[in-house]
């Protein structure tokens, strides 16, 4: 986006509020937003677009926000003070929940949307908790009170009695009529508290995103705590200790617009000549290299994938792409990693490690679209923690990188804390679900208007394959959910083998639960005797688990009417000739080659535990 010259005027620290908005997904987040540029004429109307500030197709499409952005408002309030509104939009989906919590820290206050018609969900219960924990001033707004089934008294009593706030103050809106956007605004200057800061200290700014330009390198998403920066200023990433000089400063105004300086409580960008992406981790604390501040901003952690997934280009001669796609795309998103690897069924590939589902399903959309590619991508998995005999600790994201099985004492399986928001009918079901993914309860509480929260204990490596779907599909997707990292359980896992013809199909290799393996082998063997084509040979596949097969299939090989031209005559003549064709066969299935569809690895997503 080309940069607007000038400066912005500068202002008092006592005149800047700083907010995001949470939301459940499709509660009008990114339309609310959108009304705020215009309220506060931001933007002009010939300038105004649908989810102004989602800027991927993929969020445009998909309804959601995969990066966070941030936009500065001046806005004239009824006090005839004029304040500057820095606005931190927030992703919109659980696999980003590190990325969530980030942006509120760099906030001061928060926008609760919630849909008047259908009330209060998982991710709206997860968001409120993050922002409590960060302090800020929860402004409740009952969104789409326009639509003929709201009921905003109903959401109020849900919001006192389940979230415990106090919802005499919330405000009725319509995102999309703009009703109630003035009272929004004039809440957001009465009640979000200005930025506590002091100037004269040394410079702390809070990383909240970043992304990669071609000309300038990384471009730092900072909120500033403590000092001021200018440009040409040497700065000192805490997380790295490296040390980088500014070259420019700026706010969106929604363009990127060049600054003299950024002071406490103001929101903006900076960029230094930073190459590398990972350099600039989201929640790392940026201060200055000749007077640095003495403690960094509390919360910062690493992103570790949690999900992995090997990508395999359909055609060979498209390895070199997708190596290259790969190291442009992890310019823009350095949340998620890759390594080569191998498999003797599908060649030559790279093994990737996602926040979750959703953001593999992005990073796969996006390596198709933008860059041409046409790619398999093989079972999820998780990352196990292994314990041999001789008490080393290893991490093993791949089947096939087990230790022999002599040599390992036993195996951890990661664990997550998942919330399910739904209305009380489909209760039943979804505790049958939960129990069927060997999940253990910790608490079921109902609500209000027949709503129920269901907080159970889940191995990560169940919710991988269609856990979201099957909730969905139980509940006519009406349930909602969060969930939150626990740490690794000791659990009874085995690696079960996929053999085709004797022979093991390395990229069919899973580990699983060893009272789900007999399911999972019968299940996966006659999905692939329905994908695999019938051959001249017998082909036999079999699930195994070491040396003994648990599950076996049989496909029949063609035949050939090899006594069709016999026509009378001895019998033992049409014995002899299928003898022949038998003992053909026979070494045909020593020697044949057996191409095994796509179709068979994508049938692993399926699979139901």
């Amino acid at each position: 986006m080309p940069e607007r010259p000038g400066s912005i005027f500068t202002v008092n620290s006592a005149k800047i509020r700083n907010f995001s908005i949470i939301a459940h997904i499709d509660h009008g987040k990114s339309t609310l937003a959108d009304r705020l540029l215009e309220a506060t004429g931001t933007i002009s109307a010939r300038e105004m677009r649908d989810q102004f500030l989602d800027r991927m197709d993929l969020e445009r499409e998909r309804g959601i926000t995969i990066k966070a952005a941030a936009v500065r408002m001046r806005y004239q309030a009824n006090d005839s003070q004029e304040y500057l509104l820095n606005l931190i939009d927030t992703p919109g989906h659980v696999d980003f929940s590190y990325e969530v919590s980030r942006s509120l820290a760099a906030s001061d206050g928060a926008l609760l949307i919630i849909d008047a018609a259908q009330g209060i969900e998982a991710q709206t219960l997860a968001n409120v908790y993050l922002a409590l924990e960060n302090n800020l001033e929860i402004i409740p707004v009952i969104n789409k009170c326009d639509l003929a089934n709201a009921d905003p008294e109903g959401v109020e009593q849900e919001i006192q009695e389940i979230i415990g706030l106090d919802a005499s103050g919330s405000i009725r809106a319509s995102a999309k009529t703009g009703q109630g956007i003035a009272d929004i605004l004039e809440t957001i200057v009465t009640r979000v508290p200005p930025p506590s800061g002091q100037l004269d200290a040394p410079l702390k700014m809070l990383i909240f995103d970043s992304w990669f330009d071609p000309y300038h390198g990384a471009i730092v998403m900072v909120r500033v705590i403590d000092g001021q920066l200018r440009p040409g200023m040497p700065i000192q990433l805490m997380a790295t200790g490296k040390i980088f000089e500014v070259t420019r400063i700026g706010v969106f105004a929604p363009d990127p617009t060049p600054v003299n300086s950024l002071s406490v409580g103001e929101v903006g960008f900076l960029s230094a000549n930073i190459k590398n992406l990972a350099d600039a981790m989201i929640g790392d604390t940026i201060t200055g290299a000749d007077n640095p501040t003495p403690q960094p901003f509390p919360g910062f952690k690493k992103i570790k994938p949690m999900v992995f997934s090997g990508f395999y280009p359909v055609e060979a001669g498209q390895f070199g792409q997708l190596k290259e796609a790969l190291n442009k795309l992890r310019l823009n998103d350095a949340s998620f990693t890759f390594e080569p690897e191998s498999s003797a069924a599908l060649g030559f590939g790279f093994r990737l490690g996602f926040l979750g589902l959703l953001h593999l399903e992005i990073v796969k959309e996006r390596l198709e679209r933008e860059f041409g590619l046409n790619l398999l991508a093989t079972a999820p998995t998780v990352v196990y923690r292994v314990i041999t005999t001789k008490g080393e600790e290893l991490w093993v994201d791949n089947p096939l990188k087990l230790p022999p099985w002599t040599n390992i004492d036993h195996l951890e399986e990661p664990q997550l804390r998942v919330e399910i928001f739904t209305p009380a009918e489909y209760l039943g079901n979804i505790l049958k679900l939960c129990e069927e993914k060997r999940g253990r309860q910790l608490e079921v509480r109902f609500f209000p208007h027949q709503k129920v929260l269901a907080v159970y204990e889940l191995p990560l490596n169940e919710m991988v394959v269609d856990f979201y779907d099957s909730l969905k599909s139980l509940s006519r997707g009406y349930a909602s959910m969060d969930y939150d990292w626990i740490g690794y359980r000791t659990a009874p896992l085995v690696q079960m083998d996929l053999l085709v013809n004797g022979k093991a199909v390395d990229a069919l290799s899973v580990i699983v639960h060893k009272d789900k393996a007999y399911r999972w082998g019968r299940e996966l063997t006659g999905r692939l005797k329905e994908i695999i084509p019938r051959q001249m040979f017998e082909v036999v596949i079999q699930a195994a688990i070491g040396c003994r097969v648990i599950a076996r299939e049989r496909i029949p090989p063609l035949r050939k009417q090899v006594t069709a031209k016999c026509y009378g005559g001895d019998i033992t003549r049409k014995r002899k000739l299928l003898e022949q064709q038998k003992e053909g066969k026979k070494k045909m299935k020593q020697i044949g080659q057996i191409h095994i569809p796509s179709e068979a690895f994508l049938a692993m997503f399926g699979m139901r535990g």
